[in-house]
């Protein structure tokens, strides 16, 4: 059965059943003894269910009524994408374009039972990697409802979450409002976006909050993942350390379940903000042993780090950029795992992001350049992949729809 049936399947009924905790939540609020006195309604907050790490501003959702499910919180975003670059791979063109963002978010963001649902299209363009428009994003990854999940508040300290989960590890996001750039990096495209399981986040004191998730990995249907996050916070500094292995092995595998299903992976991230300037660094490790039952000859390893860094001026207006550089182990020619451009290759990345957002409107392009060191032939750029670098301009637009919605 393709990958993204069993993701539709197992998405319907987490929301099945969530709506039905809501609808159960809300029967046993009206059920209980008369509410005093009606207070001014609170404003509505922005989402806190997924990351936003770059310059764009979310809108805080609409809200409404929705009978027995009680009081929803919905966004939404549409945009376009589209871009040119040279030394396209084999498949892919110098020009592409198609709808990056196409989604709805659903959320019952208080009480005791909450819930959040993604439903929509999407892409994850990423550098060094073909173009795959939304039709075949949506089919190939994680189906129209990527993110979909139950929250249990069972303490002031102490949540529980189940069902299709952002993954814990990194510092880019899924879907492309979310980062600092369009393209995701090289960095990115190592670790998984979406995984399947169960999740407890706990606050540690005033300064620390863990999280620890047993889950599918890299979306495999296969539930031996461990992952787990611990952020330390104290002023305008972030710092965070995030880490996951597989404790099986499978030869499972397609486009979004690679070869790094059998992999270990650590990073750690320190992010500073003060006033107009976001300051970020990231350094990542990642090791796929050897084990040749899973078609794995010889193991390998990657390093990586990057640097982001954005600063915002007035009118709206923010600029973005990001510095990686990656490296694998191995030689060229050798047997080892190829997570890169070959066994012992490395590559660097330099992108900028001017960016302009006005309410829920904004506008940004994507000036990148990925060069590829001690690449294998066949395993680079071009049509025949034997060029070291490419070059790539993206835009993307569009509007984000929040509180807005319901305004006259």
């Amino acid at each position: 059965m393709p990958i993204c049936s069993k993701a539709n399947r197992i998405a319907a009924i987490v929301i099945l059943f969530l709506l039905a905790g809501a609808a159960a939540g809300n029967a046993q609020s009206t059920s209980s003894s008369p509410a005093p006195a009606a207070q001014p309604a609170a404003p509505a907050a922005p989402l806190s269910t997924f990351v936003l790490t770059g310059p764009l501003q979310w809108l805080p959702p609409a809200e409404f009524d929705a009978g027995p499910f009680g009081k929803l919180a919905v966004n939404g975003i549409l945009t376009g994408y589209a871009q040119g670059q040279n030394n396209p791979m084999p498949g892919d063109d110098t020009k592409q374009a198609t709808l990056s963002n196409g989604q709805i978010f659903i959320q019952k963001p208080d009480g005791k039972i909450q819930y959040f649902v993604e439903a929509g299209v999407y892409t994850m363009p990423t550098l060094g990697a073909p173009f795959l428009d939304a039709q075949d994003t949506v089919k190939r990854f994680y189906g129209p409802v990527p993110v979909a999940f139950l929250k249990l508040a069972t303490g002031k300290t102490t949540s529980w979450e189940i069902g299709a989960l952002p993954t814990l590890m990194g510092a880019e996001s899924t879907f492309t409002y979310q980062n600092f750039n369009i393209d995701r990096g090289l960095l990115w495209a190592q670790e998984n976006a979406v995984n399947r399981g169960l999740q407890v986040n706990q606050t540690l004191g005033k300064y620390l909050t863990a999280s620890f998730s047993w889950n599918d990995g890299y979306y495999s249907d296969r539930y031996s993942w461990l992952s787990g996050s611990l952020t330390f916070t104290k002023g305008a500094n972030t710092l965070v350390y995030d880490g996951m292995g597989n404790l099986s092995k499978t030869a499972f595998q397609t486009l979004a379940t690679p070869v790094q299903n059998n992999s270990v992976m650590h990073a750690v991230i320190d992010t500073y903000t003060k006033g107009s300037w976001i300051a970020s660094a990231y350094y990542q490790y990642s090791h796929v042993p050897t084990n040749p039952n899973v078609g794995v000859m010889k193991g390998a390893t990657t390093n990586g780090f990057a640097i982001f860094l954005s600063k915002a001026f007035h009118h709206g207006f923010a600029l973005p950029g990001r510095f990686e550089y990656i490296a694998q182990s191995g030689t060229a020619g050798g047997t080892s795992a190829n997570l890169l451009y070959g066994p012992g290759s490395s590559a660097t990345s330099f992108t900028v992001t001017p960016t302009y957002q006005k309410g829920g409107f904004y506008f940004r392009s994507d000036l990148s350049y990925v060069h590829a060191m001690n690449f294998t032939t066949g395993d680079a750029f071009g049509p025949m992949n034997t060029q070291a670098g490419q070059f790539r301009a993206v835009g993307e637009f569009g509007f984000i729809f929040g509180d807005n919605l319901s305004k006259k």
